[in-house]
């Protein structure tokens, strides 16, 4: 297993806790961080990269494993193009270049591309310390290569694990939960997928793309959008730029949120329509793994709380739609059986019986354990020649340390449901991470309050000194609303995909 841009212990929990069963058992594990997470002790090899150069380590790699001959050249040759780009792109990363830019040493480099390309089996796990750079696109497609190349694709044990932030972040997106795509992602922009929608749902629709997260945010500050619906996020302390971010939803004309609580982009909102959890509501969630499961209902909703469907119900109604689904969520799982073919075959009935993955076009098929066995899903799978990008901002003389962001294992992303718990007597406040050479050049110790500024703004946070953080990096989460990391993120972007680059940021600290 190669863990790269994700701490699972802390961020997955369960997947780490499998991560752990599975180095029991006998699997290799290689964790490539910059922080010294908990996986490391389990580790065969720890690869300390700087943050923002994980092409050049991937790049780095597959160099090892084409000179050595560990790629699988049957698998190459039948199930991939592009290969010939592929290798002259990877030609000019030979390990002694990668060290330079990475600082890991070249015969770590050597050491783990043999433990990956000669294992008989290998995944690649990953999370958002792949994906949230301005390179996150690049990123990815660099891992893709790394799996393509060894034939690690398509078989149990093998594969490429993207974890999702949250629960049901996978089942948001199946269901057309983005701009550019219907359920199932079929793209906007195709006149077929537009006609078949248009027919289902008896209305005509955009031909173009909508806008990003990212995107809405900037549209929004520069008064080009009137209204918006958040569902279900915080923004306010979830996105980077912070400040940007409020002034662009102050901005706004109109302002709704639905939630289960009061967060702090609510109270920012024109009207608040209250949510319930997922223990007072029916429907499914889908997994990281692709398995649909069937939540139920167990706790009747307090007060005028209503599950999320009842309400857009609703709303739609009030905007001239007259959608009827008398019986509830099962009938909107079969609405979606028709319209994603990746669902196809998904109902309560046969949900009753345990997960099943997608995809299930039919309602005889098993479901899919894992994907790509006989093909690619655009046929065969290609090569990206991926350059290694610098980050959008990195420490200088005035902003000398660089920041990174993540979670802890005591809080969840902003707070919104575990700080309302007794969590919160076990981690009731930030402690940014730092490493004792700094401490000590910045006159701080353990316990220590700072101010952390950014060229975007600036909080206060408590110290923890610590040599899980290598020298010249500081460690900071989104958990606290008293401390809200993202004042100081940097809202620049991957050009593709427009996901920020939340993780390495310039930031100078003072003592308080």
């Amino acid at each position: 297993m190669l863990l790269i841009g994700a701490n699972t212990t802390e961020a997955h929990p369960v997947t780490g806790y499998r991560i752990k069963q599975a180095v029991k058992r006998g699997a290799k594990l290689i964790v490539a961080d910059p922080r010294r997470i908990e996986l490391v002790r389990y580790a065969d090899l720890w690869l300390r990269h700087r943050p923002g150069t994980d092409i050049a380590l991937l790049n780095g790699l597959a160099y090892v494993i084409l000179q050595e001959n560990l790629w699988d050249q049957a698998f190459v040759a039948e199930r991939s193009e592009g290969f010939e780009e592929f290798r002259r792109k990877v030609e000019e990363y030979p390990p002694d270049r990668v060290e330079k830019i990475t600082g890991v040493p070249a015969e770590q480099i050597r050491a783990a591309a043999r433990l990956y390309g000669q294992a008989e089996r290998a995944c690649i796990i990953y999370a958002m310390g792949i994906t949230q750079h301005t390179s996150g696109t690049q990123n990815v497609l660099a891992v893709a290569n790394l799996a393509i190349l060894t034939g690690n694709v398509g078989r149990p044990g093998t594969g490429v694990y993207p974890l999702r932030g949250q629960n049901n972040v996978q089942g948001a997106c199946d269901m057309g939960a983005l701009p550019n795509y219907y359920p199932g992602y079929q793209l906007v922009e195709a006149e077929g997928n537009r006609q078949k929608f248009e027919t289902i749902w008896r209305t005509e629709l955009p031909s173009t793309p909508g806008l990003t997260l990212t995107e809405m945010m900037n549209a929004a500050a520069r008064g080009e959008l009137a209204a918006m619906y958040i569902m279900g996020e915080n923004p306010m302390l979830a996105d980077p730029d912070v400040n940007h971010v409020r002034k662009a939803m102050e901005n706004l004309e109109f302002l709704l949120v639905q939630d289960i609580f009061l967060t702090e982009t609510a109270r920012l909102a024109h009207v608040v329509l209250p949510a319930v959890t997922f223990a007072e509501k029916d429907g499914t969630f889908t997994n990281t793994e692709r398995r649909i499961q069937r939540v139920r209902q167990a706790i009747t909703p307090p007060g005028e709380a209503r599950p999320d469907w009842q309400i857009i119900l609703e709303l739609a109604r009030r905007l001239g739609h007259d959608w009827h689904y008398p019986r509830g969520p099962e009938q909107i799982m079969e609405e979606i059986a028709l319209v994603n073919p990746l669902y196809g075959g998904i109902t309560y009935a046969r949900l009753e019986k345990g997960g099943i993955q997608w995809p299930c076009p039919t309602p005889g098929h098993p479901g899919t354990p894992y994907l790509h066995a006989e093909k690619f899903a655009r046929g065969k799978g290609r090569f990206h020649a991926v350059e290694h990008i610098p980050a959008a901002e990195e420490p200088d003389a005035e902003y000398p340390l660089l920041l990174n962001t993540g979670r802890n294992l005591y809080q969840f992303h902003t707070g919104s449901m575990t700080r309302r718990t007794r969590l919160d007597l076990i981690r009731p406040e930030e402690l940014m991470q730092i490493h004792p050479q700094d401490a000590d050049r910045f006159g701080i110790k353990d316990g220590d309050r700072v101010e952390v500024t950014s060229r975007r703004g600036r909080v206060e946070t408590r110290v923890q000194v610590t040599d899980l953080v290598p020298p010249g990096m500081v460690f900071l989460t989104f958990h606290y609303q008293e401390t809200p990391t993202n004042v100081l993120t940097n809202a620049a972007f991957d050009p593709v995909c427009k996901i920020p680059e939340l993780k390495i940021s310039a930031v100078k600290i003072r003592k308080l």
